[in-house]
């Protein structure tokens, strides 16, 4: 006698990506799991929290991803990079004019962060902090060198008199690390604080850039400006 599956039973998937449908389906729990890792943490993030929140069975993760290490990879190389790359290659390309430089950084985080308001909580959560699951992510795959490569050319700059010589070049990429996330991640305390929530994405990328660009030059006697 032989055997039919029944109408209502799911077909094992076939290994590679999905298409059509589970395609949508896999992106959006992608989508899901990369909220709600930026809103608890990825270490107090469960498998089930994530299904819940997507609107599907446990069972329905582990179809597309097997475990949560895949899961949080699949989110790494499917929505981490491909956000933070392009930044990565303008500045690689970019020369060493540091006003130009601030410029890309400045306004390229602001792009992304706009774009992406998962960003700077998920960067806190999970570099910043101690035992953050993505600290090694973040040299190793999505911005590897370039720090080095910031702080080498803000150096150079500084060698050849187009860069205020009270600066240290390193200090400076921690700068502009600090003051386009951290204002990001840290409005929900500030921004009630100062009474300060018409403050938009606009005000902050000028008030940043001003901050920054004036602090940075020389005047003719080779002093600060």
């Amino acid at each position: 006698m032989t055997r039919t599956s029944s109408p209502s039973a799911k077909p094992r998937r076939r290994p590679g990506r999905p298409g059509g449908d589970e395609q949508a389906l896999r992106a959006h729990l992608l989508d899901t799991a990369l909220l709600r890792f930026a809103r608890t943490g990825i270490a107090g993030t469960s498998l089930r929290a994530i299904a819940i929140e997507a609107g599907v069975t446990p069972a329905m993760l582990h179809y597309y991803f097997g475990d949560k290490v895949r899961l949080q990879q699949a989110v790494v190389e499917e929505r981490l990079l491909p956000v933070l790359a392009p930044l990565r290659e303008q500045l690689e390309q970019a020369g060493d004019d540091p006003v130009e430089l601030i410029g890309l950084f400045v306004r390229g985080i602001g792009s992304v962060v706009a774009r992406h308001a998962w960003l700077p909580p998920l960067w806190v959560r999970e570099v910043l902090c101690e035992g953050g699951a993505l600290r090694e992510v973040l040299f190793n795959q999505l911005v590897p060198a370039v720090p080095q490569l910031l702080a080498t050319r803000f150096a150079q700059a500084q060698a050849d008199g187009r860069l205020n010589p009270a600066l240290d070049p390193r200090l400076l990429v921690v700068s502009l690390v600090g003051l386009t996330l951290f204002p990001a991640a840290g409005a929900p305390i500030w921004q009630p604080a100062l009474d300060a929530g018409g403050i938009g994405p606009d005000t902050m990328l000028n008030h940043t850039l001003a901050l920054l660009q004036q602090g940075i030059g020389v005047n003719p006697s080779g002093t600060c400006s």
